[in-house]
């Protein structure tokens, strides 16, 4: 895999792949524009020797074209980071000639309209990806957090032109890499979320590679119930209780660490903390308990290496936040380690609380980042080589 800061791209036309799907807020704006900022370095370096660029990326998973998905948004919060340049929206690629884009004035950014607006995209249908990579000379992928997508954008333009890694691409697989490869210990993983049955091969890898796996949100629930805990209403994946949830306990009962004790709620709506061996069938979880949260954030305070994905609770309520809100506090307090976190949900957990640049690294990429810690490698990744 070459990158485009170990070769001169000059006076070219290049498509580039961008991961800009953000979060919004209620109110339609932008809610967090990481994706957007982390590929800025990757545009000015392109700019600067005088490249036309044109930019690829989905928002959300529209149904055909929904104008709700359109990345008009995208294009005003980077005419916001990029004053001086020229943002154009085309609305359909197919109208776009390479002579246009030629004959465009220097400074000019082309954002194609949201690609899967396209159903040829999910497909990677191989004629769909030859009309993209009609417009451009060069291919350049810095969209790590689709890299794990075999997409026409992702797999099949590089097939087509030469091809490159973006910086962002090339900064994500550094650090996942540092946490993945003789990493410094003690190493700690902390794995949230609301479903153990797309995290089990993490899960299983982290056990292997970490001295520690802290467990929270759904996904505990399922191990709790697989190790004979009641627990009530509480979120559960019973389809995995059996084989794959008492397998990963089996295998790595020494390694992986289940909430003691958790916040509860009741049948009538009461909140309270509770062991977990005294749940009540009516009870539900929704937050590690503050015991939980003391020994967990022990682990953190004392570990080299520290990874994180997924909230331990339901951080979009207030008052199940306050697990999630420790294990943040616990990491940025351990400035000697390195620290990668990840996830959509993980980044929205933590998107208004200070201090994000005492965070080694925080990745663009959610299922990506998963993806690539559990095997080393990515389908984007790959096209590149």
């Amino acid at each position: 895999m070459k990158t485009i800061d170990e070769i001169v791209l000059r006076d070219k036309i290049i498509l580039l792949r961008v991961d800009y799907n953000v979060s919004f807020a209620d109110d339609g704006a932008i809610a967090d524009d990481l994706r957007i900022t982390e590929s800025l370095p990757t545009l000015k370096l392109l700019l600067r020797n005088n490249n036309k660029l044109i930019l690829v990326s989905h928002l959300g998973k529209p149904k055909g074209k929904e104008h709700t998905f359109s990345l008009k948004p995208i294009c005003q919060r980077l005419k916001k980071y990029l004053p001086d340049i020229s943002i154009v929206l085309v609305d359909d690629f197919h109208t776009l000639k390479k002579a246009d884009i030629e004959n465009a004035p220097k400074n000019t950014i082309f954002v194609l309209e949201n690609i899967r607006f396209f159903k040829e995209e999910k497909e990677n249908d191989p004629v769909f990806a030859k009309e993209l990579a009609s417009l451009a000379d060069i291919f350049v992928n810095d969209a790590f957090g689709v890299s794990h997508r075999e997409d026409a954008s992702v797999v099949g333009v590089p097939k087509l032109l030469p091809s490159f890694a973006g910086l962002l691409l090339k900064k994500e697989i550094a650090m996942i890499e540092k946490v993945t490869k003789n990493p410094t210990r003690p190493y700690v993983a902390i794995i949230g979320g609301a479903k153990i049955s797309t995290k089990l091969g993490l899960i299983d890898k982290l056990a292997t590679l970490s001295d520690h796996v802290l467990l929270g949100g759904g996904l505990a629930n399922t191990l709790l119930k697989a190790k004979g805990y009641e627990i009530g209403k509480s979120l559960c994946e019973n389809d995995v209780l059996e084989v794959e949830a008492k397998r990963l306990i089996a295998k790595h009962n020494d390694t992986i660490q289940l909430p003691t004790d958790v916040i509860v709620e009741n049948g009538k709506g009461e909140m309270s903390a509770k062991n977990v061996e005294t749940l009540h069938p009516d009870d539900a979880i929704f937050d590690i308990g503050p015991k939980t949260q003391e020994q967990y954030q022990t682990f953190i305070r004392d570990a080299k290496t520290i990874v994180w994905n997924g909230p331990v609770g339901y951080f979009e309520k207030k008052e199940y936040k306050a697990g999630t809100d420790g294990i943040y506090q616990a990491i940025i307090a351990n400035q000697p380690a390195v620290s990668l976190l990840g996830g959509g949900d993980t980044i929205t957990a933590i998107a208004n609380m200070p201090n994000h640049e005492r965070i080694t690294h925080i990745s663009t990429g959610g299922g990506a980042m998963l993806e690539f810690i559990e095997k080393g490698t990515l389908p984007g990744i790959e096209a590149l080589g």
